[in-house]
């Protein structure tokens, strides 16, 4: 599951990069120049603190669950700690209605795309992409929880049927017990919990189909701020992109807190978050002199990715990560939790909602 994650991404890096040349062919409408606004070195400054202050916001972001070690009001375990899921959730979602959504829409219903006499002035595709991405995300999501679940309970049922045929043979034997394995032995005194290994795996699934999810629109809206050579266009940028790349880091943290990897796979998921965005700015930087953001075949490529991160990341936001907590018994059944979740929800797809007036 993971190796098939980390080859999605990396080919949707790859048809990324590749989208200075889909601009460069058909170029129908002129290359975007930001007007008066242009300055190129001033731009440049920027993008440079940009993707220093994305780095840092998006590392410090994904670690601060994995301070639940030190700090025990972050454990996952703790109602903090849930809330700050909720706030992320709701900035992830509101990343995806408020931010890229409304983007895909433009990029598909450009008029760039409707002067030729073409399908995208026939069908809102924006929409149909995102829902299809949505069913996509879901598809994986239970085929993959399934099928690890199935494979976790067959190793728990032999597991289980080694310890009692060592067991049986030990008393047998009148005291042999004591040539098993310790793991068996230790094994032997409580029924293996198919239940734990289960949510653990949904765990992981979580955290792996959402950090795909997330990277799809951050390599975008990373090209575009590299791409763009107006200072009034990328100030507010940099400040939305680290506001929002930190809390969803926590979201992303927390996910991969609670599947417990191992250290090395951990520290891959944050570097691959961390660095997808500054990547994306970088790349927008090499190719601003040539890339045209309104020719139709960049256009189409650039929307049909933004509006299957949307499907994506509303799919992970609302299921995934709301529902999964919002519906706990443990939440259920405490009336102050319930408000607490909510209000934090609010808050935060009202912070990020309101980010989009300037950026």
């Amino acid at each position: 599951m993971a190796a098939a994650l980390k080859l999605a991404a990396f080919c949707l890096l790859a048809v990324s990069s590749s989208l200075p040349l889909l601009a460069a062919a058909d170029c129908d409408c002129s290359a975007s120049n930001d007007g008066e606004d242009s300055n190129k070195p001033k731009a440049l400054t920027l993008k440079i603190i940009a993707i220093f202050s994305i780095l840092v916001s998006s590392s410090v972001g994904c670690a601060i669950p994995s301070l639940g070690r030190r700090f025990p009001a972050l454990r996952p375990d703790t109602d903090l700690f849930i809330a700050l899921k909720a706030f992320a959730a709701g900035v992830i979602l509101a990343t995806a209605f408020v931010h890229i959504l409304p983007d895909a829409f433009d990029k598909l219903g450009s008029p760039c795309l409707l002067v030729d006499d073409g399908p995208w002035n026939k069908f809102p595709f924006a929409g149909f992409v995102a829902m299809l991405a949505a069913i996509a995300t879901l598809v994986v999501d239970t085929v993959a929880t399934g099928y690890f679940q199935r494979a976790h309970a067959q190793r728990t049922a032999a597991v289980g049927d080694v310890v009692t045929s060592h067991h049986g043979h030990g008393e047998e034997e009148h005291g042999h017990s004591h040539g098993v394995p310790a793991l068996i032995v230790s094994s032997s005194s409580s029924t293996p919990n198919i239940y734990d290994g289960a949510e653990l795996i949904r765990h992981r699934v979580i955290s792996q189909v959402l950090e795909l999810g997330i990277i799809v629109h951050s390599v975008i809206i990373g090209m575009s701020l590299g791409a763009s050579e107006s200072p009034n266009t990328i100030r507010p940028l940099v400040a939305a992109l680290t506001f929002h790349q930190f809390f969803e880091g926590i979201g992303l943290g927390g996910c991969i807190v609670q599947a417990r990897f191992r250290l090395r796979s951990v520290v891959t998921m944050a570097l691959f978050f961390s660095l997808t965005t500054p990547v994306g700015v970088v790349i927008g930087i090499g190719i601003s002199s040539a890339y045209n953001e309104n020719s139709p075949k960049a256009l189409v490529t650039e929307g049909i990715l933004t509006a299957a991160a949307a499907g994506i990341l509303n799919y992970m936001a609302l299921v995934d990560l709301l529902a999964e907590d919002f519906m706990n018994p443990r939440v259920q059944n405490n009336g102050k939790l319930q408000v607490i979740l909510n209000v934090s929800l609010l808050l935060g797809t009202a912070l990020m909602s309101m980010l989009a007036i300037w950026a």
